[in-house]
């Protein structure tokens, strides 16, 4: 066996060194264009915004202004179809309710046929969102006769913010009449309606 000098064991060493060096190298090399585990870390970069399309933003913005369309649609349809019912209640009784309202003038306390009355809520899916009482008049005498109402639309603590008046005239005996008395207050608060005077005449 030969045993190499210690000048020759020099150079083998430097070698070594240098083959490991050069592996090393060639691994970091493999790694950073592989794209495997290499621990140095990549600065991220912004995407390309020239590729967007802003077809979703479209789409949003698009939808809002259904929505927005929709709800402005059906508040203009409530106000009209209130318009619409109190509208055709007034042409029929406006007459009939100032004659109410002259008559009741008179009256001192409650009148004397509040017997003879009764109220009954109309729902407001048929008045347009309205508050609406159907005023029933029975004349339960045996004469014909003319009747005037009084309605008061009461808050949650018994204040009375409105009036209206309704009435019925020359009715037979025994024969009914049902005008409605509608409020003209919004919705809310609530409001609860009270028959305050009846008056036959």
């Amino acid at each position: 066996m030969i045993t190499p000098s210690p000048h020759g064991r020099s150079r083998i060493a430097a070698l070594a060194v240098a083959l490991a060096a050069a592996s090393a190298l060639t691994l970091t090399a493999c790694d950073d264009d592989s794209g495997g585990s290499s621990t140095s870390s990549a600065t991220p970069t912004a995407p390309d915004t020239a590729s967007f399309s802003g077809n979703a933003a479209s789409a949003l913005a698009s939808a809002k202004a259904s929505v927005r369309a929709e709800a402005s649609k059906r508040a203009a349809s409530a106000s009209a179809a209130a318009s619409s019912f109190e509208a055709s209640v007034s042409a029929e009784v406006e007459r009939a309710n100032n004659a109410a309202r002259t008559e009741l003038a008179k009256v001192d306390g409650q009148g004397n046929a509040m017997s003879d009355v009764t109220m009954t809520g109309k729902p407001r899916s048929e008045t347009g969102g309205l508050l609406a009482v159907v005023v029933t008049i029975t004349n339960k005498t045996d004469k014909t006769a003319s009747y005037a109402a009084q309605v008061d639309f009461l808050d949650s603590s018994g204040k009375v913010v409105e009036t209206r008046y309704v009435g019925a005239e020359d009715l037979e005996p025994g024969q009914k009449a049902q005008p409605v008395a509608v409020s003209r207050k919004p919705a809310e608060p609530v409001l609860t309606p009270k028959l305050a005077k009846a008056q036959r005449y």
